[in-house]
């Protein structure tokens, strides 16, 4: 059965394809209950909640960005495969073979006269503008509502928040992430925008997740310590806190924290966490100077973080995780495959257009580097069993010498 989203994009374009309701993730089906629903009173939010999701405060901000989530799944399916067949004619021509490594050089040659191919990322970044846009004028036009609802629950529990109102932002932090307006840092409503924005994302690429179902998904399958005793839990980078909520439900009787630079996403992240009644403490800091005691944490965990720090933030991340993890410890950066400096074309092309377009500077010195190495290098070593949690990303399941 096709949900909403899908009719209106099919009533926008005539052309999707009845898809399933079920999201599928490393072979494993996601489950459609929903453990928690957030807890907010009628009178501030006439349009209810479903299930862990808050509806969006107006129906025509909502039709606006159902509208985007349905552009973005008929980019994922049309527009990027006619890139995709028009690249492989450009192989042809050339030719190269597809599963050849090239340069990004070479694969930027390839591609700079062939509109056919660059509809795709140009598609992709017009419609995430609008989207930003849409979530973006909403909440600035309703920001006394908005601003409120954080304030009634920054000192509120169960939880705890640390902000650090005062810190001096990291160059490499303080840019606009998938050029969203201000970054994660510089809009009051950072993480209401990112919240709702990449659920739409996840429609295009991975399948739903307005129930935290891919993050719940990670967690479910995340590896434990040897002797199973996990009473502290650190996520840093850890956004609005899907993967740490989800940590902390899974592990109820632990000590769980969420990290973050971004002072609007912990903050948006603990007013979440409290209306869902879970008891997780996020604080404002670095990753690479998270300030806590030596030997501290029994599992460690980041998602989709690393690609987004300088090659020299991450190794010192690591460093800094080598650190606060006591021997025996898990240690799962969920994150994209590296594969170097070159790879097959299709993947240069993807490195090339996020970095270039989805404002991810950082990426390419990411995917440039052998992060199991770094990890290994630095006090860790890779679990025999080690699998991915979720589909695409690495199997990097470490355990603390």
């Amino acid at each position: 059965m096709m949900d909403r989203r899908e009719l209106l994009g099919m009533a926008a374009f005539g052309t999707l394809a009845a898809a399933s309701g079920v999201t599928s993730l490393a072979g494993r089906t996601v489950e459609a209950a929903v453990t928690k629903e957030l807890k907010y009173s009628a009178p501030n939010f006439p349009r209810g909640v479903d299930g862990r999701l808050l509806r969006l405060g107006t129906i025509d901000v909502e039709s606006r960005q159902e509208f985007t989530a349905g552009f973005r799944q008929m980019q994922a399916r049309i527009i990027r495969k006619t890139a995709d067949e028009a690249l492989t004619r450009v192989l042809e021509q050339e030719g190269i073979d597809p599963a050849e490594n090239i340069s990004m050089s070479e694969l930027r040659r390839l591609i700079e006269n062939e509109p056919a191919i660059n509809i795709s990322p140009k598609t992709w970044l017009a419609n995430q503008r609008v989207t930003w846009k849409n979530l973006q004028d909403h909440y600035h036009a309703n920001a006394d509502m908005y601003l409120s609802q954080m304030e009634r629950t920054d000192k509120a529990g169960p939880g705890t928040l640390e902000l650090a109102p005062s810190m001096k932002i990291p160059d490499h932090a303080a840019h606009q992430i998938h050029i969203q307006p201000g970054g994660y840092v510089g809009d009051p409503f950072a993480g209401h925008m990112y919240h709702y924005g990449t659920n739409s994302f996840y429609i295009g690429v991975r399948g739903h997740n307005d129930q935290d179902q891919i993050h719940r998904e990670a967690v479910a399958n995340l590896p434990v310590p040897k002797d199973r005793k996990v009473k502290r839990i650190l996520d840093y980078g850890c956004g609005i806190g899907q993967l740490t909520v989800a940590l902390k439900e899974r592990f109820p009787d632990a000590e769980v924290w969420g990290l973050d630079i971004g002072g609007p996403m912990v903050r948006y992240g603990h007013m979440r966490a409290a209306n869902l009644g879970v008891d997780v403490n996020f604080v404002q800091r670095l990753a690479e100077d998270n300030g806590f005691p030596d030997n501290y944490f029994d599992i460690v965990t980041s998602y989709i973080a690393h690609h987004e720090f300088p090659a020299d933030v991450t190794r010192q991340a690591i460093a800094e995780v080598q650190r606060v993890s006591r021997p025996g410890a898990v240690y799962y950066p969920i994150d994209f495959i590296t594969g170097g400096r070159e790879g097959p074309p299709r993947s240069m092309f993807g490195r090339w257009w996020d970095h270039r377009w989805n404002n991810e500077p950082w990426t390419l010195e990411y995917h440039a580097m052998d992060f199991e190495d770094e990890i290994g290098t630095r006090g860790f070593q890779k679990a025999k069993d080690s699998q991915p949690v979720v589909r695409g990303f690495g199997s990097r399941h470490f355990v603390r010498v």
